[in-house]
């Protein structure tokens, strides 16, 4: 997804619920910080959407959500989701970085920190998740002692952050090397 999909999703949600900021929470986050990503990065079709003023902000969103005439028009979406979408470390709201100005008729987008999002997906940890992370340790949009620093102020229990600190350590060792085999002769 571009950002000019996902300012399109925010413009649409804007004029839904009249208001005039949400918070992304998903993978479409990155284009705070990145706003030319590759698309393998953000493939994703939805805006993952956190209207933090209002609860009833997520049933009036589902009309522009998954399956709706929006979502067949346009190839992309609107999924509502709230505080406790994703595991975040603490401070997370401090860390938000302002979406570019783009064509959304005045509604801000916040996005998470790439930092922030990434300690989501280790947390979540879908198959799509250990790639997306993968993919953010191996192009540097994510820095392995930030995560390690975020991931001692995100409350997990033991087990799972040790799993998530294998992982991080997983996603940061370099490749094995290819050994060229000689031709035979």
């Amino acid at each position: 997804m571009k950002q000019q999909q996902v300012d399109h999703v925010l413009r649409a949600a804007g004029r839904i619920v009249k208001g005039d900021q949400f918070i992304i929470i998903g993978s479409q986050s990155l284009h705070g910080k990145y706003p030319d990503l590759p698309d393998e990065l953000v493939m994703s079709m939805e805006v993952d959407l956190y209207a933090k003023d209002r609860k009833l902000h997520s049933e009036l969103l589902n009309s522009i959500g998954q399956d709706s005439d929006f979502h067949r028009t346009f190839g992309c979406y609107a999924d509502p989701v709230d505080d406790r979408t994703a595991v975040l470390p603490m401070g997370w709201k401090g860390r938000l970085v302002n979406l570019p100005e783009g064509d959304t008729e005045g509604v801000r987008g916040l996005c998470l920190d790439p930092h922030d999002l990434a300690i989501s997906k280790y947390v979540a940890r879908r198959e799509k998740d250990i790639i997306f992370t993968r993919e953010l340790a191996r192009r540097g949009y994510v820095e392995q002692a930030t995560l390690l620093a975020l991931l001692a102020k995100t409350p997990l229990d033991e087990a799972v952050n040790a799993r998530i600190r294998e992982n991080i350590s997983e996603d940061f060792r370099p490749p094995p090397k290819r050994r060229n085999k000689a031709p035979h002769s």
